[in-house]
């Protein structure tokens, strides 16, 4: 049993607030939440996510191990001839 007067307020209907808007009750310590990202409107979660390269690491690897982007290129032409002959 939990011993009185040392446990915070506990409110079993907290409105939890994204946006403005309310997505969810809970329950909580806090009457309200207020929060910037849910699983509603998350990219993992709603399938939108894009996986983008920013850093360039598939050229920094390439460079790494000295297939610069003209050897690759190379490299795809001398293919393609092939296939053609």
């Amino acid at each position: 049993m939990a011993k009185p007067e040392i446990h915070p307020e506990w409110y079993p209907e907290a409105k939890v607030y994204c946006n403005g808007q309310v997505v969810m009750t809970v329950g909580s310590t806090k009457p309200e939440l207020h929060v910037d990202v849910w699983s509603g409107n998350h990219p993992f979660y709603t399938g939108t996510q894009k996986i983008i390269d920013t850093e360039g690491r598939v050229e920094r690897f390439l460079r790494k191990y000295g297939m610069s982007s003209s050897q690759t290129k190379q490299n795809e032409e001398e293919k393609g001839d092939e296939t053609k002959k």
